[in-house]
């Protein structure tokens, strides 16, 4: 089910502290994934109806037009709490519109997505390359592991396809490997990311009560990361763990933009 809904604001503080703002022009995901937290931190029936009840922000780019005049500026991470380029935007576009807006109005943007729609905006996104970065987000290579966790997204080889010719294209990319969930094979996606030859952000499952997974131990998620920085090594992959200073210090090194 889609359903219009009105907000009175675009852009919100983010709790990322590599990101200043926060836009998601939808509530909800029709991808579905299992695993994923944001349906706690959404209205009610979306969480309840998890990937079946999507809202659509309508005045959205109203309300950023606005914002973006009087904000001061900053990084944008788009979208951090359901996917951008699930496929509600093929119709409503607000993702490729709020982009426009946020670029032209001088504004940094990170992407975080799964959809290989994305490239539907190589326009926006090689125009202003020099501040715009897509992350996509990559969990396992199989197929099959993919449709029991990620039932509704794009396969992996397609997110793979989507990073190259991201790539290829002169845009600033990186590969999430998130959540690592024990027992899944992450080796192959590591594997991919030496190919295409771009930099990984890993990060532990976080545990909410009614999701199908156990949480990861201290112990647990020490031997699993051991295991990332030893591949990475060998694969020749730059790896960084989601709370690194790292990640911080890349959205500092765009300040001198503002």
């Amino acid at each position: 089910m889609i359903r219009e809904i009105e907000v009175k604001s675009a852009l919100t503080k983010s709790g990322l502290r590599e990101l200043d703002y926060s836009l998601n022009p939808y509530l909800g995901c029709r991808f579905s994934c299992s695993y994923c937290y944001a349906r706690y931190f959404s209205p009610r029936e979306v969480g309840e109806r998890w990937g079946e009840v999507i809202l659509v922000k309508k005045n959205l780019l109203e309300v950023l037009r606005k914002e973006v005049k009087v904000k001061r500026k900053g990084v944008v991470g788009i979208s951090t709490i359901t996917d951008p380029y699930q496929p509600v935007e093929r119709n409503f576009r607000l993702t490729r519109e709020s982009l426009k807006l946020l670029l032209e109005g001088g504004f940094r943007v990170s992407i975080q997505t799964k959809s290989p729609l994305v490239l539907r905006d190589l326009d926006i996104l090689t125009r202003y390359r020099e501040r715009v970065d897509v992350g996509v987000t990559v969990t396992t290579m199989s197929p099959e592991e993919a449709r029991q966790i990620e039932p509704l997204a794009p396969l992996p080889q397609a997110r793979i396809e989507t990073l190259k010719e991201l790539k290829e294209n002169g845009v600033e990319v990186w590969m999430f490997l998130g959540p690592v969930i024990p027992g899944h094979n992450f080796f192959g996606v590591l594997e991919e990311a030496g190919k295409i030859g771009v930099r990984v952000i890993y990060d532990v499952f976080n545990y909410y009560p009614g999701l199908p997974f156990r949480s990861v131990s201290k112990n647990t998620w020490k031997q699993l990361e051991e295991q990332i920085r030893k591949m990475c090594e060998e694969l020749g992959v730059q790896c960084h763990s989601e709370q690194e200073d790292w990640i911080y210090e890349t959205k500092r090194r765009y300040n001198t933009l503002f």
